[in-house]
């Protein structure tokens, strides 16, 4: 039986590898149902808004979307399309595993570990107003509920992966009430998980050390800036958010997506890099039970990479189409 994912290819070179994982997976029997919907800048002439109705609607009944990179136009007043999914499909859990892939140079080897961002509050909430002329406040909104639900999706992924530790990252020793809170509630939370080691780090400390020794860490959890922050700084760890999967993940939906650019300078020239929404379709196959193919395509990316195929940007000669059929034909 096929299971329904919506797929929104999204802007730029979206389409380009939305297509390198579409082939990769249907060539790999992961029996899936793909329904094409549309999100982004170009989505705007056709449709009227960039995120249409048709489109949420589509992801809901589904309950499962991968969606490629998408861009909000600039200066239009338009809100972020992925702040809009996030928010109207309520993805509070932003999953960022992050491993050392093979002929990939970096400071770093053997890296593993895991970001969980919680994704709907703190200083993102965007609750800011003047105070006086040339004096802005800016509210940082933490809540119980959604400081235990994150901190209980990290233990959660913990325990289902066989990970062995968990670190809430904070700033509680300054705002010792809203971060006081979210260390609350995650020490709350691992009392329920006596087989997982949980442990905190302040977030200087905690970005000093993920660059002198990113091997200490295995899952983290943090609140939605410091997430922000560190997804892309433990991104740069493994080479960048060309070989980054990511996940927004809530209790009924969840949407798994390329973390980097529409890089439209390069759409429509068979030179984008499929790796990020590849390692982020695994991750989707392992969410819908399908573990086996998903450590297949898996193995394939990593032969790939290991017999020296590659795209440009990880300093190869590889085009899109190339590297894609060097995948299916290491399946």
């Amino acid at each position: 039986m096929s299971d329904k994912v919506v797929l929104i290819p999204g802007d730029g070179i979206g389409p380009s590898i939305s297509d390198s994982v579409v082939r990769v997976l249907d060539a790999a029997g992961a029996g899936i149902d793909w329904e094409t919907r549309h999100a982004g800048a170009e989505t705007l002439s056709s449709h009227g808004d960039t995120l249409p109705e048709a489109t949420l609607e589509a992801v809901r009944s589904a309950g499962v979307a991968l969606k490629g990179p998408i861009t909000t136009p600039v200066g239009k007043g338009f809100a972020s399309v992925n702040v809009r999914l996030r928010k109207a499909l309520d993805l509070y859990a932003n999953l960022r595993p992050v491993e050392s892939l093979p002929n990939v140079k970096t400071c770093h080897n053997d890296v593993d570990l895991v970001v969980v961002r919680e994704n709907t509050e703190g200083l993102y909430s965007g609750i800011e107003h003047e105070v006086i002329p040339g004096v802005v406040e800016s509210l940082k909104i933490m809540t119980r509920s959604a400081c235990t639900r994150i901190c209980r999706f990290a233990f959660e992924y913990a325990k289902r992966r066989g990970r062995a530790k968990v670190t809430a990252v904070h700033k509680a020793n300054i705002m010792k009430l809203a971060d006081g809170l979210f260390l609350d509630c995650f020490h709350e939370v691992a009392a329920d998980y006596p087989g997982i080691e949980a442990t905190d780090s302040i977030v200087d400390a905690a970005c000093m050390r993920l660059v002198m020794n990113p091997h200490q860490f295995d899952v983290v959890v943090m609140e939605n800036l410091y997430g922000d922050i560190l997804s892309d700084l433990c991104a740069g760890l493994v080479g960048g958010l060309g070989v980054t999967p990511g996940a927004n993940i809530g209790d009924r939906v969840a949407v798994f997506e390329a973390v980097h650019g529409s890089a439209p300078d390069i759409a429509g020239k068979n030179l984008a890099n499929p790796t990020a929404l590849l390692c982020s379709s695994v991750l989707m196959l392992r969410h819908l039970g399908k573990d086996e193919v998903a450590d297949r395509v898996m193995g394939a990316i990593r032969r790939t990479l290991s017999d020296g195929i590659r795209t440009r940007d990880l300093g190869g000669t590889a085009s899109t189409s190339e590297y894609t059929e060097a995948v299916v034909a290491r399946l």
